[in-house]
């Protein structure tokens, strides 16, 4: 018992050291915390790997590429050769893949209507990754903008192309 209570102890000390580190940041973190699937400690990795100055990177684009999670396109002759990202921040690729994983999971929003749709024609692995991608550009979006996420809904395709949709359901 009393290694448990050491342990404790040890794991709020750590915890309060986090958020005296992360004041400076709150702002940011409560912003990137209205994303759903992205919880504290995620928003907390995403600061902490980018510095949480999204003015070091001109484009989402170029964060995305930075983080790793931009995928490859070797083609030669007509021929794709790979499709693999490329190495960048694993820190920061583990917490956005937990959170992918996390918008798979978590049905009724705009983010697993997109997971879901990319699922039947890429495949789970590529869907992830491209999650990460959308999440890394919706952060770096709303911390250049300083605007809340604002959730278009599970139905947001639907309405956006109703015609296509009434077809694919008719299909």
């Amino acid at each position: 018992m009393n290694l448990i209570d050491q342990h404790t102890a040890a794991i709020n000390t750590l915890t309060q050291r986090i958020e005296e580190a992360m004041e400076p940041f709150r702002a940011s973190r409560d912003l990137i915390c209205t994303i759903p699937g992205i919880g504290v400690l995620t928003a907390d990795v995403i600061i902490a790997e980018t510095g949480g100055d999204m003015t070091v990177f001109p484009s989402a684009g170029q964060l995305a590429s930075w983080a790793g999670v931009c995928p490859g396109h070797h083609e030669s002759a007509g021929r794709i050769k790979s499709t693999k990202t490329r190495p960048g921040n694993r820190w920061l690729k583990g917490a956005l893949g937990a959170s992918a994983l996390s918008i798979a999971r978590h049905r009724g929003t705009f983010l697993n209507a997109k997971y879901q749709r990319l699922v039947k024609t890429r495949g789970r692995a590529k869907a992830i990754v491209a999650m990460e991608h959308s999440l890394l550009t919706l952060v770096w979006t709303m911390l250049t903008t300083g605007t809340l996420y604002d959730e278009p809904g599970p139905e947001y395709y639907a309405r956006r192309n109703p015609q296509r949709a009434k077809n694919h359901a008719i299909q």
